[in-house]
């Protein structure tokens, strides 16, 4: 009986070996993403090209601030406040910074007991990081309207570059704005959880399917996805 190699034993059961293997295993959606659900990777998808958009707005900003002869207002005393007669530097961003990191917390445990299927704890940790996210937007719009009052416009300010004004309120603005997207996506699938819509597969938008809990994991995914770029304006644009 003729001895057939190894080699030729993986490419009949379809695994080829080393790096032909890996190519194989991550260019066939067969392989690697046939388990993936559609909202799942759409949401990725939407995610990477977000990427994208702020990542032109940061690399934007630190070219026009290496750029600008004129000198970069300090933030340090931009966003310092006043108590008890005291300027305390970035107390504001880094009590936001606290806030919005904490909400990934209550997330990672929302999606952790959407799986176990405790709807009830899913949904007060839902909730928990939708109040935390309007407690970080309630804090910036505080943070806009002060600067408003000390006269930073999107054309001027009264510390240094022009520019500043634009850069700030382009991406802080941005970034607000997906806060506040993700804050009503997640009281409204918490109130869906709550409710039992994934238990009963009470038909509606996400719940058509029973026992379908991953568009908690979908909306975490979004969620984490603003912290993270929280720390990259947090470090580019309050601390450099």
């Amino acid at each position: 009986m003729n001895e057939i190699a190894p080699t030729t034993l993986n490419a009949k059961a379809g695994h080829a070996s080393g790096w032909r293997g890996i190519v194989a295993d991550w260019s066939s959606d067969q392989r690697a993403f046939k388990t993936v659900s559609w909202g799942k990777a759409m949401m990725w998808i939407f995610l990477l090209s977000d990427t994208f958009i702020f990542g032109t707005f940061l690399i934007s900003y630190m070219t026009v601030r290496a750029s600008t002869v004129v000198p970069w207002p300090n933030p340090s005393e931009v966003f310092a406040l006043e108590i008890g007669g005291r300027q305390l530097p970035l107390l504001l961003i880094a009590i936001m910074t606290f806030v919005l990191i904490s909400s990934s917390g209550t997330m990672a445990m929302a999606v952790n007991f959407g799986y176990r299927r405790e709807r009830r704890k899913t949904a007060i940790l839902m909730l928990a990081t939708a109040l935390l996210g309007v407690t970080f937007v309630s804090m910036q719009a505080f943070e806009w309207t002060k600067l408003i009052r000390e006269g930073v416009r999107p054309w001027g300010n009264p510390w240094g570059a022009d520019q500043f004004g634009s850069s700030f309120f382009m991406i802080t603005g941005f970034h607000g704005t997906h806060v506040t997207i993700g804050v009503i996506f997640l009281a409204i699938i918490a109130r869906k959880v709550w409710r039992g819509d994934f238990d009963h597969g009470r038909r509606g938008f996400f719940t058509s399917r029973k026992g379908r809990y991953e568009i908690v994991e979908i909306t975490g995914l979004y969620w984490h996805f603003v912290d993270l770029v929280w720390v990259f304006i947090f470090a580019l644009f309050y601390l450099w």
